[in-house]
């Protein structure tokens, strides 16, 4: 069978992973364009992912008659205008999240792709293909927790990276700590609880980097969120975790209760020393979810060939980044902040 031609934008961090993947790890489909302002990460996608086509710009490499899909993993603030395009070029589209920053843009954007239904978009909250997401969701949708009542979520990166985030958040916007980590949970809490947020209310301090407070950037934020069924969500995202990657959910219901990486843990060994019993942490995301992003993937490259539209949808990604912004209206106003239905 012919493989789907692939062409992606962003070549960062993010973009290095799925890149890899999809030249070496995702059958039925072939890396070949990239583009990126960067010329290392164009030499680098010539020389170590065999890439035939390179592009500067994506106007021109959305165009190119050899590509039948693009994986978009630009700066969120471009992903909007790159959709459109994609989408107008009659490319099949993946899109990293949040699907955009504002949220009359995303809307057009959702039009947009509803336009193309011959078309696959997929969005990329990549925790809803993890092992161990998916085997709790299974577990939750057989009631075997009941009706669920509260969710907890813990989404914080290891201090490692700090330094590096505060010069990038000096020249370039996140989107706020909510919108950049916790919209990866408030999906999951939709995805668990199939029910949309009502009203959250969200605080945060600057602690270890008290310079963030300058950019406009959270080092540690937390949201109560209320959905509409009275369920509730806490959400706690960070930047400065020094045993790693940590990310964990516990989901109480009515029956019971169970717990995703309750510890981050690297693997199945345990060393016994002068230290103590001691676990190895996951140290970054390209680790812990490294499966996940594998899986969804071979998801989209599935959905192209069987002429399906994946789970996740444009409307996700507006309904999660509407939930992400209202956390960071309340931590700004420090109110409690109702959502408006669409």
């Amino acid at each position: 069978m012919e493989k789907i031609k692939v062409g992606i934008v962003g070549l960062g961090r993010l973009g290095k992973v799925h890149a890899k993947n999809l030249a070496e790890n995702v059958q039925g489909c072939q890396l070949v364009a990239a583009c990126s302002v960067v010329q290392e990460e164009l030499a680098y996608a010539v020389t170590e992912l065999g890439v035939e086509e390179t592009y500067k710009k994506y106007e021109e490499m959305v165009k190119s008659p050899s590509i039948d899909a693009v994986f978009i993993v630009s700066p969120s603030g471009f992903h909007c205008e790159q959709i459109r395009l994609a989408m107008e070029n009659g490319k099949h589209v993946f899109s990293e999240k949040p699907i955009g920053l504002d949220l009359a843009e995303i809307k057009e954007t959702t039009q947009v792709i509803e336009s193309h239904p011959e078309q696959v978009f997929m969005l990329g909250f990549m925790r809803r293909y993890d092992d161990s997401y998916q085997y709790a969701k299974q577990l939750v949708d057989s009631g075997a927790l009941g009706e669920l009542t509260l969710m907890r979520c813990y989404s914080i990166d290891p201090s490692s990276g700090m330094e590096s985030f505060v010069k990038f958040a000096g020249a370039s916007d996140s989107g706020g700590i909510f919108m950049d980590m916790s919209i990866h949970d408030i999906d999951l809490v939709r995805w668990f609880m199939k029910k949309e947020v009502d009203r959250v209310w969200a605080i945060g301090k600057n602690a270890a980097y008290p310079e963030l407070d300058e950019v406009g950037e959270l080092e540690t934020g937390a949201a109560m969120m209320q959905l509409e069924n009275q369920a509730m969500a806490i959400l706690v995202a960070g930047r400065n975790c020094h045993h790693g990657y940590h990310v964990e959910t516990e989901l109480i219901g009515t029956k019971g209760m169970l717990r995703v990486a309750a510890a981050p843990e690297k693997n199945l060994v345990t060393v016994m020393n002068k230290q103590g019993v001691v676990r190895a942490c996951s140290q970054d995301f390209p680790e812990r979810f490294r499966e996940a992003f594998i899986n969804e993937a071979k998801e989209f490259i599935a959905c192209i060939r069987e002429k399906r539209q994946p789970e996740v949808t444009a409307y996700d990604g507006l309904q999660s980044t509407k939930v992400a912004l209202a956390c960071k209206e309340s931590f700004e106003t420090n109110q409690l902040i109702t959502i408006e239905t669409i």
